[in-house]
């Protein structure tokens, strides 16, 4: 039976009573607030619906995710990246950022980043938990990805193109800053194409759960700013 949460308590239903089907929603309800977006992260949950839905958390198993060490650049990529076609920065446009993941997919009639989505991981953003990935050509952004970084977790939620490539090469960049600050895990979340170019495998809910106990806490060396 699914959980609906309420919005005087952050408290979520344990992990396993994710339903199977549709694979991983765990509970609907409660609000956008930083507070409860930041526990459901450690939790290891995660807010996706869309517009005209209530407010669905999500733990699907397996689980999508990435080791930093594991990235498998292709040479036709990392020729790219040597030639400097792109300036890729991190926290410069974050609300461009998130915008640009929120506008129109071929493959999608909508957007789940919704306003109200929006607005939420900017506040989490000015607390310094939600961070960007910008990629500029010619001094104009075509691409970039956001997500949460906490202790030695990041936690990606969304990526976008407007150039070919834009997205995978700030993408790899990200990755490649993540081993040099001591993360351990990125969360891919779901399975795509895209991700499983880069090395991205899954791993069950139970392993993904023990990531979150053991490294969550733990610190890093970032200097997103940098």
């Amino acid at each position: 039976m699914l959980t609906w949460l309420q919005r005087d308590s952050l408290t979520f239903p344990s992990l396993d009573k994710a339903l199977r089907e549709p694979n991983g929603l765990l509970a609907a309800g409660g609000d956008l607030s930083a507070a409860r977006l930041v526990a459901a992260y450690r939790h290891g949950c995660f807010p996706w619906y869309s517009e005209g839905q209530p407010l669905l958390w999500w733990s699907p198993d397996p689980r999508t995710v990435l080791p930093p060490q594991e990235l498998h650049v292709s040479r036709s990529l990392a020729k790219l990246i040597r030639r400097g076609h792109f300036e890729v920065s991190f926290d410069r446009d974050f609300a461009g950022v998130i915008q640009g993941c929120a506008g129109p997919r071929d493959y999608a009639d909508g957007t789940w980043i919704t306003e109200p989505m929006q607005s939420a991981y900017l506040q989490l953003h000015e607390q310094g938990i939600a961070h960007s990935v910008e990629v500029w050509q010619n001094e104009q952004l075509v691409g970039g990805l956001y997500g949460l970084a906490m202790g030695q977790l990041f936690f990606g939620e969304s990526m976008f193109s407007r150039t070919d490539n834009a997205s995978k090469v700030g993408f790899a960049t990200l990755v490649g800053k993540l081993c040099e600050w001591g993360f351990v895990l990125i969360d891919c979340q779901m399975p795509t194409q895209h991700l499983h170019s880069f090395g991205a495998r899954p791993i069950t809910r139970t392993a993904f759960a023990d990531y979150l106990q053991r490294h969550l806490d733990q610190p890093n060396t970032a200097d997103w700013l940098a």
